[in-house]
């Protein structure tokens, strides 16, 4: 992949992650009127700019590099796989969705779709894709660092969840 073709990748991931935060935001706004409380909000600047550094970071040190054209297919082909199980995650949780942790009193827990398999689908494709995406890049630094530090985020954020949503049924 090209440097241009790999900063336009970028880009492209760098706009569904603002059409998440809209569908994010109408989502929170949802789940606040319904009486939705939040929990862990003390993680979540860490998360913002850890993903943003995902995006800059990649695009920064794939300047320098370029990988081999096959694996920067395959991790091509594993980001637009995580990118699909993100948005099935999303449009399972319908409205209860956010990049945030909001829990809506008395709303059940959803455990349709990935949800039937995996308590936190959602993870496995942001794991999935902090990887693959820098590495379709040739950005192997940006796609170690990030995933050490999302698994420490993630070690935080999912005991967040999980004790948010003990009180759903």
């Amino acid at each position: 992949m090209t440097a241009k073709r790999f900063t336009a990748l970028i880009v492209l991931v760098a706009a569904e992650r603002v059409l998440e935060l809209v569908v994010s935001k109408r989502n929170l706004r949802w789940s606040i009127a319904q009486g939705g409380k939040e929990f862990g909000a003390g993680h979540y600047p860490a998360m913002v700019a850890l993903h943003t550094a995902l995006l800059v970071g990649s695009v920064l040190e794939a300047r320098k590099r370029r990988p081999p054209p096959i694996l920067g297919r395959i991790m091509l082909a594993v980001v637009l796989a995580a990118q699909a199980l993100r948005w099935w995650c999303i449009t399972t949780l319908g409205k209860q969705w956010n990049t945030r942790v909001v829990v809506v009193p008395g709303a059940s827990r959803v455990v349709d779709g990935p949800y039937r398999v995996l308590p936190h689908p959602n993870y496995v494709a942001v794991v999935t894709e902090g990887a693959a995406l820098p590495l379709a890049g040739g950005a192997w630094i940006t796609a170690v660092l990030f995933t050490m530090a999302n698994a420490a985020l993630l070690r935080t954020r999912i005991r967040v969840e999980n004790e948010a949503l003990q009180g759903l049924t």
